[in-house]
C-alpha cells in the first residue's frame, strides 16, 4: 500500500496557499486605501497647524506606536485604570499559560520579561494537564449520555448535543455580552470569541481595553475563567474533527487501493495465461 501521508502533505500545502491568496485579495486593498486615507490625515493636521513639521509629526506618531506596544492606551488620559492590576494581571497571566499571546499587553521591565519565561516554562505543560483532564471530563459526560439514549444512531444524538451546548455556551451567548458590554457588533464579538478560543489570539480585539467603558472589577477575570473551559471544549472538536478527517482519508486512500488492486486481478483474469519462464537462482 501507498502511505497516504503524501497526500496529506499536498492538501496542507495547498489549503495554506489558497488561504495566502484568498487573505491577499481580500485585504491588501483595504490597506493600501487606510494608508492612503492616514498619509493624507497626517497632511490636513500639518495644514492646520503650521507651528508643526513633518519631523514633528513623525516623532509624535512614534511616540503613539511605543506606548501602544507597552500596553498603554493613547486615547484618555492618566486617569485610565491601570493595565496591571489584578484583574489585568490575572487575564494576562491566562494568556500567557493558554498561549494566546493578544500582543496587545507584555511585560516591560527585564525581571517581568524572565518571570514570564520561566512563568511560561512551567505553566504551558500545566495548562495542558488541566485541559487534558477537563477533556476528559468532558469524553465522561458524553459517555453517560450516550448510555441514557438506549436508541440506533445514539454516537449522533450525543456528537450533537455535545456541539450544540458547546456552541451555545463557548460561541453563541458569549458575543451577545462581549456586543453589550465592549460596544462592538455580534459578528465582531463572535470573531473575538473563536479567535480566542482557537487560541490565534490576534490581539486586534481584546476585551476591557477600552478606556472610555467603565468595567467591573472581575470583568476579565471571568472572561478568563470562560477562556479556559471554552478551550478545552474547542480543542475537544478539533481533536475529534481531526480525528474524523484522518479517518476519512485513509479510508478514501485504502479503498483506492483496493479498486487498483481488484483491477489488476480482473485484468490478470482476463488475460489468457503466459507461458512463465523459469530462471534458475
Amino acid at each position: 500500500q501507498i502511505s497516504w501521508t503524501p497526500l496529506l502533505v499536498l492538501g496542507y500545502l495547498f489549503y495554506l496557499l489558497l488561504g495566502a491568496m484568498v487573505f491577499q485579495l481580500l485585504e491588501k486593498q483595504a490597506e493600501t486605501h487606510f494608508r492612503d486615507q492616514f498619509q493624507l490625515e497626517k497632511l490636513k493636521f500639518l495644514q492646520n497647524y503650521t507651528c508643526l513639521d513633518r519631523q514633528a509629526l513623525e516623532q509624535f506618531v512614534q511616540v503613539l506606536m511605543e506606548a501602544w506596544e507597552k500596553g498603554v492606551n493613547p486615547e484618555g488620559n492618566s486617569t485610565n485604570p491601570s493595565n496591571w492590576d489584578f484583574s489585568n494581571s490575572f487575564f494576562f497571566a491566562g494568556t500567557v499559560v493558554t498561549t494566546i499571546g493578544y500582543g496587545n499587553l507584555s511585560p516591560s521591565t527585564v525581571a517581568g520579561q524572565i518571570f514570564c519565561v520561566f512563568y511560561a516554562l512551567f505553566g504551558v505543560p500545566l495548562n495542558l494537564a488541566f485541559l487534558n483532564q477537563l477533556g476528559k471530563a468532558l469524553n465522561a459526560h458524553l459517555l453517560t449520555l450516550e448510555r441514557w439514549v438506549q436508541k440506533p444512531g445514539r454516537a449522533q444524538v450525543q456528537l450533537a448535543i455535545f456541539l450544540t451546548t458547546g456552541t451555545l455556551l463557548f460561541l453563541v451567548f458569549p458575543p451577545l455580552v462581549f456586543s453589550y458590554v465592549e460596544g462592538w457588533s455580534y459578528g465582531e464579538g463572535f470573531y473575538f470569541t473563536f479567535i480566542t478560543l482557537s487560541t490565534i489570539g490576534f490581539g486586534d480585539y481584546v476585551v476591557g481595553t477600552n478606556p472610555n467603558k467603565h468595567y467591573i472589577p472581575v470583568y476579565r477575570s471571568l472572561t478568563a475563567i470562560w477562556i479556559v473551559f471554552g478551550l478545552a471544549w474547542l480543542a475537544l472538536v478539533f481533536n475529534v474533527g481531526a480525528d474524523l478527517m484522518e479517518r476519512y482519508l485513509q479510508l478514501k486512500w485504502h479503498k483506492s487501493d483496493l479498486s487498483l488492486a481488484e483491477g489488476d486481478t480482473s485484468k490478470l483474469e482476463d488475460e489468457p495465461e503466459q507461458p512463465r519462464i523459469h530462471i534458475p537462482s
